[in-house]
């Protein structure tokens, strides 16, 4: 059942550069009333972006891990050492933007993992958020779950996984909340498998948790989770699946991160890739949202064109 990230933690926000500043303006193409977008009468100077306080959205629409546009907006694709799952195989070059059909927009973040059951042949993918840390609220998310690999054997342990976690696995009040799909299994346990962990100490570990066994879950899925009064609550397309309480809630503000990962290497012999897809992140902070008005606060972006937007205070 589950460990911690793990991740060599974090280069700080830095401040935007014009031309990052532009990039951020170039994402934001449009919005409903408060959403600032992108004009060529807006001066490029101090320019201001309005919007609903407290919220965070992208739709991922990039045009690959070197677009400055994704470093403007806050994410990160890691390329660092460390674990969880086989050290040090952090790579870039799993993460794209690619158009997609089946996702709201035509397009979606795709992370990409793959391994021909040896280290040196294993490319593991994660993005995250860096300079808004988030806290109390709502966590959702529209991603794409994948049962079987893209290409090559069934088998390996692989974790697809959703989760805010601390800076820092040292912190005094470390915190992290995890949805973890396992189609395979993994730790022991047979697959499939949806892990919802909440943790309190990452060494030794410290955690709560629940699973959901036996539903194959491929395909897209609103995964949410929601913290507050105490509470966080992991929900799964509507359904409530496991709520932790007491000293298994987050304690500082955390970084969202989204992992394609294996568990470990089961078999040699064949390279095989698994997708996991991203189509949209939604936060609003220190509030519990539904997920029909987050669907449709998310459908009125769409509507209106926004690619992102960003209004959680920075400290």
């Amino acid at each position: 059942m589950s460990q911690p990230r793990r991740t060599p933690r974090r280069r700080a926000w830095t401040a935007l550069t014009l031309p990052a500043l532009l990039c951020v303006l170039a994402a934001c193409s449009g919005g409903p009333a408060g959403v600032a977008s992108a004009s060529k009468d807006r001066p490029s100077a101090s320019p201001t972006l309005a919007g609903p306080p407290g919220t965070l959205f992208d739709d991922f629409h990039y045009s690959g891990p070197d677009d400055p546009a994704l470093d403007a907006n806050g994410w990160e694709v890691r390329t660092g050492g460390g674990g969880p799952g086989i050290k040090d195989t952090w790579s870039a070059a799993g993460a794209s933007f690619p158009s997609d059909t089946t996702a709201q927009g035509g397009r979606a973040l795709q992370l990409q993992s793959s391994t021909d059951g040896t280290k040196q042949g294993t490319r593991q993918v994660e993005i995250q958020t860096t300079g808004t840390p988030l806290f109390t609220g709502t966590y959702a998310a529209r991603v794409h779950l994948s049962d079987k690999p893209s290409s090559g054997r069934n088998g390996d342990h692989v974790v697809e996984t959703f989760f805010p976690i601390s800076a820092s696995d040292s912190s005094e009040n470390y915190s992290e909340l995890d949805f973890e799909y396992l189609p395979n299994g993994g730790w022991g346990s047979p697959g499939p498998q949806l892990d919802t962990v909440s943790w309190f100490k990452a060494d030794p570990p410290d955690r709560v948790n629940s699973a959901l066994k036996k539903q194959r879950l491929e395909g897209w899925h609103i995964m949410m989770i929601t913290f507050v009064d105490g509470k966080a609550t992991y929900s799964l397309d509507g359904k409530d699946l496991f709520t932790s309480t007491g000293k298994y809630v987050p304690r500082e503000k955390m970084d969202m991160h989204f992992s394609n990962w294996f568990i470990d290497l089961p078999f040699t012999g064949g390279a095989r890739t698994w997708d996991m897809k991203v189509n949209w992140f939604y936060h609003k902070a220190g509030e519990a949202v539904s997920q029909a008005d987050v669907l449709k606060t998310v459908e009125g972006f769409y509507g209106a064109g926004t690619h992102h937007i960003n209004t959680v205070p920075k400290s």
